[in-house]
C-alpha cells in the first residue's frame, strides 16, 4: 500500500499557511503589517493566483515585482520549519495497517520541503520505503511511471498486489493506471484538488472520504 503525502496524510493548507506566516514575518517591510499579509496571501492561495501569490500580492501592495525578491519570499516559504499534524483518520490507517500490508510513500516537491513535512509529522518510521521523485532526476515527478516502478523493484512486486492512495487524479493515477495498480482517490472536502477532473487514463478505481475505508480495499488490493 503506498500513499501520497500532501492532502492526503495531512492538510497541505496546514503547510502553506505556516509558509505564509513565515514570509509575512520576514518581509515587512514590503508588505506590511504580518497579519494583513497573512491574509492576503491565504486569499490568494484560494483563488486563480495560487501558483503566484507573492508576485501578485507584490502587485495589490504596489510594489514592483521584483525576480529576484519574488525567489527570497519562494525560499523563505519553502524553507520555513512547518508545525504539521497527520488527518485523524490517516493516524489511525497508518497505525492499522503496518500490520497487515507493506507501506511506502510517494510524494512530489521540492525533496528537502517533503522531508521537512515527513520530519514534523514524525512519520518516517511508518514507512517500509520513501521514494520523492525530487530526488530521482528531472522529469521524475508524477505522472511519470519512474517512482511507481521504482517501489515495485524495492518491494520485488508484481504489479497486482500494488495500491496508491492520493487526492489528486490530475496527475496521481496517471502512472500507476496502466502499471496495473489499484488507484485509490481520497475525496476530502477541504483539499485542494478536491475539484480537479481526472486526467485521460488518471480516473482513480475507487473514490473513498476517509481513510477509515481503506481497509475494505485491501481484499482486491493487497
Amino acid at each position: 500500500m503506498v500513499f501520497d503525502l500532501d492532502d492526503t496524510l495531512y492538510p497541505e493548507r496546514q503547510f502553506a499557511l505556516g509558509g505564509f506566516r513565515a514570509v509575512a514575518a520576514a518581509f515587512t517591510d514590503v508588505l506590511g503589517p504580518v497579519e494583513s499579509a497573512v491574509r492576503d496571501m491565504t486569499r490568494l492561495f484560494d483563488s486563480a493566483h495560487r501558483r503566484r501569490v507573492f508576485d501578485q500580492l507584490l502587485l495589490e501592495r504596489g510594489a514592483p515585482v521584483d525576480a529576484a525578491l519574488v525567489q527570497r519570499m519562494i525560499a523563505c516559504y519553502r524553507g520555513h520549519t512547518p508545525i504539521l499534524s497527520l488527518h485523524d483518520d490517516a493516524r489511525r490507517a497508518l497505525a492499522r495497517l503496518r500490520s497487515v500490508a507493506r507501506l511506502a510513500l510517494i510524494s512530489d516537491g521540492p525533496s528537502a520541503v517533503q522531508w521537512a513535512k515527513l520530519d514534523s509529522l514524525a512519520i518516517r518510521p511508518a514507512f517500509e520505503h520513501i521514494i520523492l521523485t525530487d530526488e530521482l532526476g528531472e522529469g521524475a515527478g508524477k505522472p511519470s511511471p519512474l517512482a511507481f516502478e521504482r517501489v515495485m523493484s524495492l518491494f520485488a512486486a508484481k504489479a497486482a498486489p500494488c495500491a496508491y492512495v492520493a487526492d489528486n487524479p490530475a496527475k496521481d493515477f496517471v502512472a500507476p493506471n496502466p502499471l496495473g495498480w489499484k488507484s485509490v482517490r481520497i475525496l476530502r472536502a477541504d483539499g485542494i484538488y478536491a475539484d480537479a477532473p481526472p486526467a485521460p487514463g488518471g480516473e482513480p478505481a475507487v473514490t473513498i472520504e476517509s481513510l477509515d475505508e481503506l481497509d475494505a480495499q485491501l481484499p482486491t488490493a493487497l
